[in-house]
């Protein structure tokens, strides 16, 4: 439960916070970021964890979302963990969407990824529980969002473990990495070759089999660059066959960079407010 705070900052009526911890479920020094708004002053608020995309660290989504003015709105904090272990002796790959940077929010069995790459055991309950125990959020109204790899991972998470997460969105996520080039070669990468241990980190596929039990909101860009490698379609068609409660939006006119995250994070936080009181 120690860790370092590396920085704050006053944010709107709120606080900007950057901390580093020594993970036990990676085995390497980690870096997270915390939005604390002005409400945390009074008692503990509701948290919105925000998973990022490939190649990005805390840092990415925390100063190109533009989320602090809405948090502190709404009054609900917001978490950006990293994407990945980093660091000496850690293994990487020269390709952007493998190693460093591409964690995929998956816990590794293979080597040479299986000693740190155990980042679903991260998300889920190791960093959970150190912000839970220290910072004034509430463990028992959590959100997930992300985007791109981190709305696969949002999703995937929040199907998987509905009782810890009680709101669910994503930006643009990887939505059917079974089947999509940005996801194959990840997946067999750190769960190897049988693709039925792919199925609990396919979007699709657990939403065709077992859906989430709140609404779901997902927005997606319609010119975005990289839909042949994101699938939506293919979770599009999962949410209506099940008849899932949400929104799919897709929306005209814009790309996957953080313009699009930025044009819309506002919606996204509000929802989560509103589902987690």
């Amino acid at each position: 439960m120690e860790f370092e705070t590396l920085s704050e900052n006053r944010s709107f009526h709120g606080m900007q916070g950057v901390y580093r911890h020594r993970s036990q479920a990676t085995g390497t020094d980690m870096t997270f970021a915390v939005y604390l708004p002005e409400a945390a002053q009074y008692g503990k608020v509701p948290v919105l964890w925000y998973l990022s995309g490939l190649t990005c660290t805390h840092e990415n989504a925390m100063t190109k979302a533009a989320a602090q003015q809405w948090c502190d709105e709404a009054g609900i904090a917001m978490v950006f963990p990293d994407t990945s272990p980093r660091g000496e002796g850690v293994a990487n790959d020269e390709a952007y969407d493998l190693g460093q940077g591409a964690g995929f929010y998956v816990n590794a069995t293979q080597d040479p990824w299986k000693p740190h790459f155990q980042m679903w055991q991260y998300v889920v309950h190791e960093l959970p529980e150190l912000v839970c125990h220290n910072f004034a959020v509430d463990e028992d109204a959590m959100g997930i969002t992300g985007h791109s790899m981190g709305g696969h991972g949002a999703l995937t998470i929040a199907m998987t473990h509905p009782e810890r997460f009680r709101s669910v969105s994503a930006f643009a996520p990887i939505s059917n990495p079974s089947d999509s080039d940005w996801g194959r070669k990840q997946l067999t990468a750190y769960l190897g070759e049988d693709r039925d241990s792919w199925r609990a980190h396919d979007a699709s596929i657990l939403m065709a089999e077992r859906g989430y039990p709140g609404e779901v909101l997902i927005d997606q860009g319609a010119s975005d660059q990289f839909l042949d490698l994101l699938k939506p379609e293919t979770l599009a068609e999962a949410m209506m066959k099940r008849r899932q409660p949400g929104q799919f939006r897709m929306q005209p006119g814009f790309d996957h960079s953080y313009w699009f995250v930025q044009s819309f994070i506002a919606d996204h936080v509000f929802w989560h407010a509103e589902r987690l009181g």
